[in-house]
């Protein structure tokens, strides 16, 4: 029986379930992986997962990965509307990016050569992706360094078909707009392989906005390749080893900054290359995973070109026990290094770990855990995580997680060109999080409603003197998502985030408080409603509304000056028929129906108008 259950399990995590013809989704049956890094029901772990299924992948084909995640609640992803080709950051409940831990079929990403060591979104393709599960909340207990705001676990497509499978897209749209992939696959007994290609362009627009409308500026065009390859090998029931294989590279235009054109260009490129595997035995499963980034970028302009070159090791083995159906163990060893090559330093982190999920016939949850972090620079840490959850008559769960949390400075800060300080300690974190989780009206009606508090200590800062530790941040909000489905063809889902925060500064021996969540808004709306109108015909629009921001830039004499961003709302449509029972699909995908431009992301850089995409989704 426990043979089946890891079966569908690994199947549903693997991204290896066919779309449905139903649109209705039943949110705590659903499993998941990346909460507790074993297989377990929504329902059973007190922790906030957001999915993003195979269908709704699909149905994004006029979407790149960071217009995806922006319509996910307590994500705000700025520059997602802005010129295709501009830098990316990505902000979850209120913290920037180098708060959150992106995973790739369950193994970090790094880019050491970046800022606070946070990873590009632009060096991965949504055409690669089969599922995404956004995992909320602190989770250095489980994953190490960087996981205070939360984890996004991005998994690759894979092969079902005991045959070969050829399946693609073709796209054209606005701004001269062509994608172009391709995908075979093959799933046996003995070994199951895919290759994916995907080739991306566009004219793009200005990435500097140009309020006189007469300054000519050029268009910031991009380009993107991308390659992947994994291959799984099955040794009977019980070993898997699947080696894998990614190249990214892209490539455009860049303007001088805000209101500023320029005949500015960059090239960068990310290698992803590892394995993931597990062996499983009576009660439980090892799992192993290695993984390597090597990640470069050229700038180029007119005054001055840099290049940078980051390398990224990562190897992590854990066991998942099960001593009874109602305690389980997760336990592991985790490594990590970071290279750069100016100058030529590699840091490290070795990372114990160990978490006892812990589950009771009344409907009581728990996972309690501790993670001890050796660095070879600023010494040891600890981090822990209590999460306790209550299921009611199997439809309501109330749940609560303290945790804390850490950042491990970059090491660009320890060692890098720039203002670095090797005497640096890691950021530390305390999270508080609760809500409730239910499914009423015959699971039609299924709705999550959260708060959180959190508070970073040592907080590192770029000062008069380059890196240090010196302030503290305190964020808080709250999230509600409701999701009505009357019946198969009608699908209505309404969610809300609010997030707030400030940061206290100790200068000349006096604390200085003020609200510093600069581009992020305090408050977020999204609408959207999906109608199967026929067995081949679906259609949907959605309303996203983003409340007024704050931005700070520099002016003429460099002086930092605050500006407010006002509050904008963007309507989307999306419509696609199928044909040959599936086989082909095609579709319109429009965003910003109303071509609203009078808005910014980041203050002094444009935003796309009225786009439209059409393409045609094939498999053979």
């Amino acid at each position: 029986m426990k043979k089946k259950i890891f079966i569908v399990a690994a199947v549903i995590t693997s991204g290896y379930l066919h779309a449905q013809d139903s649109i209705v989704t039943k949110q705590m049956d659903e499993v998941v992986i990346t909460a507790t890094k074993s297989f377990r029901k929504l329902s059973e772990t007190g922790k906030v997962v957001t999915v993003i299924t195979k269908e709704q992948i699909m149905r994004s084909g006029g979407k790149d990965l960071s217009q995806l995640l922006n319509e996910q609640t307590g994500i705000t992803i700025g520059g997602a509307n802005s010129n295709p080709g501009k830098d990316k950051s990505l902000f979850l409940l209120g913290a920037t990016d180098k708060y959150t831990l992106i995973l790739l079929d369950g193994v970090p990403l790094n880019e050491p050569s970046g800022v606070g060591g946070s990873f590009d979104l632009r060096l991965l393709s949504l055409d690669n992706v089969e599922r995404i599960e956004i995992l909320k909340g602190s989770q250095s207990t489980l994953y190490g360094s960087n996981a205070v705001a939360g984890v996004i676990n991005i998994i690759s497509k894979k092969s079902t078909h005991q045959k070969p499978e050829l399946n693609g897209l073709a796209t054209y749209g606005s701004y001269n707009a062509f994608k172009g992939n391709v995908n075979v696959g093959q799933r046996t007994k003995m070994i199951d392989y895919n290759l994916n290609y995907v080739y991306y362009r566009t004219d793009g627009i200005s990435e500097a906005k140009d309020t006189t409308g007469v300054g000519n500026f050029d268009k910031d065009g991009f380009t993107q390749n991308a390659i992947q390859g994994t291959v799984g090998i099955h040794v009977k029931d019980k070993l898997l080893i699947s080696p894998y294989f990614r190249f990214t590279e892209f490539k455009g235009g860049y303007d001088g900054g805000s209101f500023a054109d320029a005949p500015n260009h960059y090239v960068a490129s990310l290698v992803n290359t590892g394995l993931t595997g597990h062996f499983n035995y009576k009660n439980g499963t090892v799992h192993f995973n290695y993984g390597y980034d090597f990640t470069k970028r050229d700038y180029a302009s007119p005054f001055s070109d840099f290049f940078l070159k980051g390398k990224f090791n990562q190897a992590d083995v854990f066991v998942n026990h099960n001593f009874s159906g109602y305690v389980q163990l997760i336990a592991g060893l985790s490594y990590q290094s970071y290279h750069i090559d100016k100058p030529d330093t590699t840091n490290s982190i070795t990372s114990p770990y160990a978490s006892f999920l812990l589950k009771s016939k009344n409907g009581w949850n728990a996972e309690i855990g501790g993670r001890f972090n050796h660095h070879n620079q600023y010494g040891n840490n600890w981090t822990y995580t209590f999460n306790p959850s209550y299921l009611v008559n199997n439809h309501t769960k109330l749940f609560v997680n303290l945790t804390s949390g850490f950042r491990a400075p970059s090491i660009g800060e320890l060692f890098g060109p720039f203002g670095a300080n090797p005497r640096l300690k890691p950021e530390k974190s305390s999270s508080q999080e609760a809500g409730v989780q239910a499914e009423v009206l015959n699971k039609k009606l299924a709705f999550t409603a959260t708060g959180f508090n959190r508070n970073i200590n040592d907080v590192i800062i770029y000062g008069n003197n380059g890196y240090e530790n010196r302030d503290k941040q305190h964020d808080f909000g709250a999230q509600f998502e409701a999701e009505y489905s009357p019946n198969e063809l009608w699908n209505f889902k309404l969610t809300y985030a609010y997030v707030d925060g400030k940061i206290t500064q100790k200068l000349a021996g006096k604390d200085t408080t003020f609200y510093n969540l600069i581009r992020r808004p305090r408050h977020t709306i999204h609408f959207f409603a999906g109608y199967q109108a026929t067995k081949n015909l679906f259609v949907s629009t959605s309303v996203q509304v983003s409340g007024k921001r704050f931005d700070t830039f520099y002016d003429a004499s460099f002086t930092p000056v605050q500006v407010t961003l006002k509050a904008y709302a963007l309507w989307n449509a999306y419509a696609e028929y199928q044909f040959l029972k599936g086989r082909l699909r095609f579709f319109a995908d429009t965003k910003n129906i109303t071509g609203t431009t009078d808005y910014y992301e980041a203050y002094g850089y444009a935003v796309q108008g009225f786009t439209i995409t059409t393409g045609l989704r094939f498999r053979l």
